[in-house]
Formats: structure tokens, sequence, C-alpha cells
């Protein structure tokens, strides 16, 4: 029997620092979700809501994280990796006016909290992103996943008495060769191969490997990581990307600066971070 996936995102507001995102969460799946349903809930939208995330602006850029912003990513990745990685004709042209201030900043950024290999990326280093948040703010990756992810599930089976899945997931991507999995972030569900950053994120690209959504946390059910993959992909296809899929998107689209972008103008965005996903007979 083929597995077909049906997905219902489900437009919440958007979740800033303090929100009972377990609340949201609760408000939002009932009388939509059924026993055997996945909940899938947005990375970026937790660690927002937890207060997971810093301001670039506090960080004072040092020589070598300046080299990479206005050397590695402007010669490197716009005129030499970039192509390698087949990457859009428009991300090759921002990176070659990677922004040497904001970006020196975020390259040290990426230096403290996700290391040299990972700097190297040319977004999304270590998990670290900034898509989706005001400023010069961005988030980090969760540390604490898996437990967020059974609390969720724990709290849906006692207050809604539906007994559900709940998959924490990322946008960066896992790239999958045969039945072997690997991604450039950090701490992905067992079975999936965090690998070095840089190194991970060319070899997928340049071989064009299948790539899908990354599951960090899975609660309540027992999957392969194929499922899980398959799930995590549906799931994130149907969110859609909020105020953009990165931040110069963002900033185009509100017609500011790259730093430029308030609270309240993503207010006014229609945020999806939770999917359900439901197996249906095909």
């Amino acid at each position: 029997m083929t597995k077909v996936y049906k997905c219902f995102a489900l437009a919440t507001g958007y979740w800033r620092y303090d929100t009972d995102y377990v609340q949201k969460i609760l408000d939002n799946v009932s009388g939509k979700v059924e026993d055997g349903d996945f909940v899938t809930i947005s990375e970026k939208a937790i660690s927002t809501a937890s207060g997971n995330i810093l301001d670039e602006r506090k960080f004072c850029t040092a020589k070598l994280a300046y080299f990479i912003a206005r050397y590695w990513m402007r010669y490197i990745w716009g005129y030499l990796l970039g192509v390698f990685c087949r990457l859009r004709k428009k991300t090759i042209a921002r990176l070659r006016s990677y922004p040497i201030v904001e970006g020196g900043m975020h390259k040290q950024v990426a230096l403290e909290h996700a290391g040299f290999w990972q700097a190297l990326m040319y977004g999304s280093e270590g998990g670290i992103d900034g898509s989706n948040l005001p400023y010069s703010y961005v988030s980090l990756p969760l540390k604490n996943a898996g437990p967020i992810a059974e609390r969720i599930r724990d709290r849906i089976a006692k207050e809604l008495g539906t007994g559900v899945g709940v998959i924490i997931l990322d946008t960066d991507k896992t790239y999958s060769f045969r039945n072997f999995h690997f991604t450039p972030r950090p701490t992905p569900i067992q079975g999936i191969h965090p690998c070095n950053g840089f190194v991970a994120y060319l070899a997928g690209r340049f071989f064009q490997l299948k790539r899908r959504a990354t599951p960090i946390a899975l609660a309540g059910s027992r999957l392969s990581v194929e499922t899980a993959l398959e799930i995590a992909e549906s799931a994130n296809r149907a969110r859609g990307f909020g105020a953009g899929r990165n931040v110069w998107d963002m900033a185009e689209a509100f017609g500011v600066a790259l730093t430029g972008v308030s609270w309240s103008m993503l207010d006014k965005v229609e945020h999806k971070p939770i999917v359900i996903v439901r197996w249906v007979k095909a």
C-alpha cells in the first residue's frame, strides 16, 4: 500500500519570546487532530518562543570573521562554490555582495556557537538562522528537542485524549544516498548522521542527492528514518516560508534593509509553525 500524507498547516500567528508554545499547540490542534496523526512543529518557532535567540549586534567582529565575510563569502562562494553547488543565480549575486558589517557579526556568532567549519557555510551555520526574526536576531538550534517533543506529546495525550506522534523539524536539509542519510546541521534524530557542515553541504548539493527537511526530535511513535524524513518534508512543503525563505527574501518582501525588519512587521505575516500530517490510504 502506497503511503500518502495529507497535511493540515495551521496558522497560529507569530510566536514571540515568552509565548506559551505548548498551549498554542494544544489550542490549535484541538478538534483537528486524530489518533495516529503526526503533529510537526518548526524548531525555529520553538526556539523563538523559548528565548533561544540572540542579537548579533552585541558581537564584535574579529579578524577571522571579517575575512570570512569579506573574502570567503564574496569570492569563494560567490564565484566558485556557489556555482559548484548549483545555487540559484539570484543567490550567487547576493553572495557576491555579501554584507561585510552585518555578515561579519553573523560569522562571529557562527564561529563562537557552531565552530570554524560551520562558519564556512553560506547560511544556516550549525542551525543558526535569521529568517523570520527581526533586526539582527538569530535563533540557535535546540539542545533539548527530545524532551520538548515528549512534553508536547504528553500534554496532547493528557488534555485532548489523542495519541499522536510529535516531530520537531528544521528546514535545513538532510541528504540521502541510498540508505545513508546525513545533514550539515547538528543533533538530528538517530539514524541521520550529523557531518561536517561545510563538506556535507558541498557533497549533498554537488551530487544532487535527495534532500529533505531534517527531523531533530521524535516522540510517541517508532518510525524508520526514511518515513520520518518523508513526513518532515511533507510538513515543510505545506508550511511555507512565513516572511521569507532567508533574510534577503524577508528584507525584500518588506522593502527594508537586511536588519530593518521589525517585530510588528512579522506579526502581520501568516505563520504556520504547526502542521498536522495524516497517513491516508492510496
